[in-house]
Parts: structure tokens; sequence; C-alpha cells
């Protein structure tokens, strides 16, 4: 005998045991069910149950006892029948590629998820689901760190990725929006080491412009620190001009700026969570050891790798020790610690702010811009300009309920 099929759209009040008794129902008639999904907004409960059920008296005793059964529970149900055929186009979708796309922001508003979910249309991608990542914001109490993200997992053919990056890239610039899109693989859902920069990025200042302001040549080192980070200079060469102007610095100087560095916001936030899911970190920094393992101290920070300073007699030399640690560096760094812990490189995460930081953020499996230069962003898989440094978390599917345990 043939099968019927039918979506069965529910709605209204939510309460315990509804699905229960829903799909008792359909149990009394031996209903196969094909998908199901369910939404929660504010108590209001948004059910969708595709099933299968025997043709002609089956098909019509389990309809109407669903119907009272709805009645008895408030709610309201509408049953849209499915042919065959249409079902089996739905199933050849789901080989298609998947991709995630998250919208972080410090409030979310309607333009944004609009002008988003536009581009996707145009490109005839589907959004399978919705689902937001922080927790609901008050409209009475003010927040003192406001952020807001929402998770859109889309389906489709995409003939070419960077059509659609460089769209959300404008909207992003246009409407002070952070949007990511990643491919929704087995990798996405493994990462497993997170590498930071430090300066700028760790903490919120550029440590070898702080020790210039206090060897009294700071406009000297900011600029040549500009230029590098903005990639118009060599790093290496801008690096050996930087140091040489800090000859005869106090070592007492270094612990009292180590003792004040600014950690980011979010910071804390992002690596205890790291650490309590098992994830490795990093620091690959163009900048130095001295403050990278005050930082490593400071946070449960796994690995340091930086410049290390040259001190004799209580003071700076103006050289250095051993290689610098250039954007070449810190790539070939990441992918070291990535075969140590026997991590694939596409289970990676980068998260820099510099030119010097491109080559690493393009190796990983997910680079991260984070309040970057210009240059940076428009060359990063990613980006995060909008919140603090725990929107990494975001990106890689977190709620909020995962991680303020």
């Amino acid at each position: 005998m043939a099968n019927d099929i039918f979506l069965l759209n529910i709605s209204g009040q939510d309460k315990p045991g509804l699905t229960a008794e829903l799909t008792s129902v359909l149990a009394t008639y031996d209903g196969k069910i094909l998908d199901i999904g369910q939404a929660n907004i504010h108590d209001t409960l948004s059910l969708g149950l595709m099933f299968e059920i025997e043709s002609g008296e089956k098909s019509s005793a389990v309809q109407k006892d669903l119907l009272f059964k709805a009645y008895e529970l408030g709610i309201t149900a509408k049953f849209t029948p499915i042919s065959l055929a249409d079902y089996e186009d739905w199933v050849s979708l789901q080989g298609k590629d998947r991709y995630i796309v998250t919208i972080l922001g410090e409030k979310l508003a309607a333009n944004q998820i609009a002008e988003v979910t536009k581009v996707i249309s145009e490109k005839n991608l589907n959004i399978d689901a919705i689902k937001r990542l922080t927790g609901r914001l008050s409209l009475v109490k003010q927040d003192e760190y406001p952020r807001a993200s929402i998770e859109l997992s889309i389906r489709g053919r995409l003939e070419k990725k960077s059509d659609l990056t460089e769209k959300f890239m404008q909207i992003s610039r246009d409407l002070d929006v952070d949007i990511a899109f990643q491919e929704d693989n087995i990798y996405r859902r493994n990462r497993r080491l997170v590498c930071f920069d430090m300066d700028s990025t760790l903490i919120q200042t550029e440590v070898i412009d702080e020790l210039a302001e206090l060897a009294g040549v700071g406009e000297k080192v900011k600029a040549i620190t500009e230029a590098a980070m903005q990639g118009e200079i060599d790093f290496n060469e801008s690096f050996k001009r930087r140091m040489k102007l800090l000859e005869g610095l106090s070592e007492e100087v270094l612990q009292g700026v180590a003792q004040r560095l600014p950690i980011t916001k979010g910071a804390r936030r992002l690596i205890d969570t790291l650490k309590s899911y098992g994830f490795k970190t990093a620091i690959l920094s163009g900048g130095f050891t001295y403050f990278g393992h005050y930082l490593q101290k400071e946070l449960g920070i796994d690995y340091v790798y930086a410049n290390q300073l040259e001190i004799k007699d209580g003071a700076l030399t103006g050289n250095y020790l051993g290689d610098i640690v250039n954007g070449a560096k810190k790539a070939e760094y990441l992918k070291e610690i990535a075969d140590k812990e026997g991590i694939h490189i596409n289970q990676t995460i980068a998260v820099g702010d510099g030119a010097n930081d491109l080559q690493m953020l393009n190796l990983a499996g997910l680079g991260i811009a984070f309040h970057a230069k210009p240059k940076v962003k428009d060359n990063a898989q990613s980006s995060i300009s909008s919140i603090g440094l725990d929107g990494v978390l975001y990106l890689l599917g977190y709620h909020d309920r995962h991680i303020d345990l």
C-alpha cells in the first residue's frame, strides 16, 4: 500500500510534554518520522515534524487525532501534504556544501541582518537554521560589555567564495558589524590550537612603543612601528632600528611595564574557556619573551615564541638573541606546535592585527584579524572589530551557556 507524507507545523505556547504527546499519537498509527526541528522564542513554540503514514484509513485517522490533540494542548496544527518527488528533491539537497555565517556586534540591528541574508539569497543559498549565541540583552539594565551574535547555517553550491566574502566585507565596513564565513566541515567542529599575536591583540598596547617613551625616543619608534604594521617597511629592518633606539634602557623598567600590561577585553574569558575545553594556546609575537612569559603565567598560555632581548649589566644593549620572530617565523612556529601536538593544520586558529601576522592567519584553519589594520582585514579569512577577544568563541559556535560555566 502507498504511503502519504505530511509536514506538520505546530505553533503556540510551549509546555512540558508537548512533543511526547504528539509523537505518541503518531506511534499509535505506526507513523515514521522523516525529519523534526524545533525553535522556542519567548516561550512560543515552533515545531516542524515531517512524517510518513500508510495511505487511507490510517492517514485520515492520524490527522484527525493530531488535530484533536493539538486542540487539547491549546496549540495550532497545520498539515501540508508533500509529494514523493518533492520529498526526494529535498533529500538530494543534503549532499550540497554547508557553510556557517556568524554575525557579531555590540548590538545587532535589522538592517545588518537584512543585508547579510540578502547576499545569501542572491547566491541561491538556503538558510537551514538560525541560532542566537549570546545571552538575551536587558532593555532596562545597562550592560557594561554589550555583545550580540547569531549563527546562520547555510547550504548550497557556491561557485566563487570570494564574491560572497567581498560583499560581506563591504557590509561590515558600511554597517559596523563583523561577519565571518566558514565552511562547515569536520575541522571547524574540532579546532584544537589557538595562536595569538601579543601586542594589540592579547594586550591593548605596543610594548616597544611604551619602552621607547620611557627611553625618551617615543616618536621615533612609534613611527617605525606604525610603518611596519601597515606593511610599508620590512619587519626585520624595522625591528633592528627600534632595538638600537632602546639601548641603555634599565631592566627595572621592563618589570614595571610587564606589571601594567593592559590585557584585552574578553581575553581571560576566551582563554579560560579554551583551557576548559582542552585547547592548546600559544603566543607567537614579534614582541619580547620578557612580556610573553609574564602573560603566559597570568593567563595560563601553553607556548610562547617571541624575540629575546639582550640584557647586560642591568640594561638593554640594543641587540637581541636568536632569530627575529617575523611573519614567516610565526607561521613556522604555528606549524611546529601543531605537529608536536598531533593537530592537523586545519584544526588551528590564528589571531592577530598586523601585517606580520598575515602568514600565520592564512596558514591556520581559521585566521582572525582582530581590531586589525585595513590591509590585514582585507586579506584575512575572518575579522573581529566590534567586540572583545572572546568573540573568537562565537566563531567556534559556542553559546554563552557553554562559556559562562
